[in-house]
């Protein structure tokens, strides 16, 4: 990893500070004193990472760590600005530690610390903390959302529920605060997609008591809840979510349909918005972790879809098609290629994990230790939800990996693409890398569970091509499903620069999908509005994909009859998420010591 200046100089002080302690000083009091440093280190860690859980109750529960149960984040404009002269003072103290003599790792967690602090102040001077509700995100989608990740093993989580219901009102308050001072520095997503906000706000919040999606839990008490416990629960469980829930949710909705959307911005391209084109850059930085400028991405992404299409044709061809265009024609209305029902597009995704799972050693030395489940989205979001996601677990195993498929609209559905986003989403893709990323024993919590997207993202689309190595995608249409959904992220890498970068409509997005991805329509106009409210994201798979592959025929090439893949794959996934620039330094280390017999060229156990 580059160290930047202000660090480098920040350690130049330090060392400079206490040089005469430090190099007249005996081996073993230096080392006394490198031992301090970094147990200084790690108890700022350890610091910053607690008062992340507490500013953060909902990841907390996420993770297991259930003293924040009760209550939501604090999401008013009074915290954020709290948060970040807070943010500030964890800058400042980080950048005080002196690490000359430190191990490279204890160097890496203190270097990776500084450059989220640092993105974190960056993102609010650009305000885009200002904008809390869109289509993709925002509490309204949230709360409802998060329901599926609380635990309900006991009465005392059944009451902590009940407190969070209570205090509904009061957050979605502070979320319309925050819009306000949005709407008041022209930081506003694009008017029409404020109106589908209105209409998911609604849909959530018109259905009363038992058929909520709130009344959820009330549908499966465990039995270490008593029956008193239970009547007592249900009931003030119904009387919150109709008498604070759905009010707060009608007043949001109010407030979105009459103050919020009729100001929405009337360009798709965040370029519209004050200071756009500097938000966009930061948006790119961070989604990417490269220095590659918007229209290095975009000829990439141009070249990318050039070359799956030529591998598209091929099959196309092989098929009896004259072409790709009569080919993709031909699928569209192939009655084969749909789901024929809900449970259908379920099934096939259980049945690919579990043809993937025993063969996994053949490619790995760690596993995941963790199980996945796929489960139907829920009916409140599936027009706006992507055709799977996945969910985390928690760390212990206790709540398995979810991954929600969108079962809506099954006749539309094509099943081409379910086995690629089966790996994609579950192993070897999210699940496999998130729940090893997550019990790695020497990262320290915020390494366990770092989000940088390009490499998460890049990780699980290499991970679909890692199929076609163990022999699956036997069938050829399905393989050419994987091709598709490698296409669709190429198309990402234009489609986002094209409307954030150079300006394009969103019609101009639409007819390039229409022309160069077999997506069905729902997806299309889901995709395409999701690149839209979403600035950088959607450019994060190809980014990470196309790096990883990089990286495994760098390292073929400079071990040769020393590499192995499966210490290869342990080596990308042994230091969890990281900046793609870090994970190219980290490598390069690995081939290093693996040449010079100083680290094991073939997998550890798991």
């Amino acid at each position: 990893m580059k160290i930047g200046p202000r660090m480098v100089l920040a350690g130049l002080l330090m060392s400079a500070a206490g040089a005469g302690a430090v190099y007249a000083a005996p081996p073993q009091a230096a080392q006394a004193d490198v031992a301090t440093r970094v147990k200084a280190l790690n108890a700022l860690l350890a610091e910053q990472w607690q008062h992340n859980l507490e500013n953060a109750p909902e990841f907390a529960t996420i993770l297991g760590d259930l003293r924040y149960n009760d209550r939501w984040s604090d999401a008013s404009l009074a915290h954020a600005q709290a948060e970040y002269a807070k943010t500030q003072d964890f800058l400042k103290r980080f950048e005080a530690i002196d690490t000359t003599g430190f191990s490279d790792d204890d160097k890496l967690n203190q270097q990776l610390m500084v450059r989220q602090l640092k993105d974190a102040l960056r993102a609010h001077d650009l305000k885009l903390d200002e904008m809390p509700l869109d289509q993709m995100n925002g509490a309204h989608l949230e709360l409802a959302g998060f329901v599926s990740s609380i635990p309900f093993d006991n009465t005392k989580e059944y009451d902590d529920y009940l407190a969070r219901l209570k205090a509904v009102p009061a957050l979605l308050d502070q979320v319309t605060s925050v819009a306000r001072q949005g709407l008041k520095d022209g930081m506003m997503p694009p008017k029409y997609l404020l109106e589908k906000v209105v209409t998911q706000i609604d849909s959530i919040g018109t259905p009363a008591g038992i058929d909520s999606v709130f009344a959820e839990p009330l549908k499966h008490f465990p039995k270490s809840v008593s029956a008193a416990d239970q009547k007592r629960l249900h009931d003030a469980i119904l009387v919150a979510i109709d008498n604070d829930v759905r009010p707060a949710y009608k007043k949001l909705g109010e407030f979105v349909a009459k103050d919020y959307a009729p100001h929405g911005r009337t360009e798709p391209g965040v370029w519209q918005l004050p200071n756009g084109d500097a938000i966009y850059q930061f948006d790119v930085e961070q989604m990417t972790t490269t220095k590659e400028t918007p229209e290095q991405i975009h000829e990439i992404g141009l070249a990318e879809v050039k070359r799956i299409e030529g591998q598209m044709t091929e099959i196309a061809k092989a098929q009896g098609y004259q072409d790709l265009p009569s080919f993709r024609a031909a699928l569209k209305t192939n009655p084969k290629t749909h789901a024929t029902s809900r449970e259908d597009i379920l099934n096939r995704y259980r049945n690919y994990l579990a043809g993937m799972q025993p063969e996994l050693p053949k490619l790995f030395g760690m596993l995941p230790k963790t199980k996945v489940e796929v489960v139907p989205v829920e009916p409140f979001r599936e027009k706006e939800a992507a055709a799977a996601e996945y969910h985390q677990g928690t760390p212990d195993g206790s709540r398995p990996g979810q991954i929600f498929v969108n079962t809506g609209d099954f006749a539309n559905r094509s099943v081409l693409t379910i086995e690629s986003t089966a790996y994609h989403e579950g192993i070897p893709g999210h699940h496999m890398q998130i729940s090893i990323a997550q019990t790695l024993p020497k990262l320290p919590p915020f390494r366990q569970q770092a989000g940088y997207t390009a490499y998460i993202e890049g990780w699980a689309l290499y991970a679909e091509q890692l199929g076609k190595e163990l022999g699956f995608y036997k069938d050829p249409l399905s393989y050419y499903g994987r091709l598709s959904d490698e296409l669709l992220r190429a198309d990402r890498l234009v489609l986002d620069t094209g409307v954030h970068y150079k300006h394009w409509t969103r019609q101009q997005m639409v007819d390039f999908f229409h022309e160069h991805s077999s997506e069905d329509e729902p997806d299309v106009q889901a995709e395409t509005d999701r690149y839209i409210t979403w600035p950088g994201q959607a450019l994060a798979y190809k980014t990470g994909q196309l790096k990883i592959v990089e990286l495994r025929e760098h390292a073929k090439k400079e071990l040769g009859d020393q590499f192995d893949i499966r210490a290869f794959h342990d080596e990308i996934l042994g230091g969890g998420a990281l900046p793609l620039d870090v994970l190219e330094a980290r490598t390069d280390a690995w081939i290093a010591a693996v040449k010079a017999g100083k680290a094991p060229a073939h997998p550890a156990k798991s």
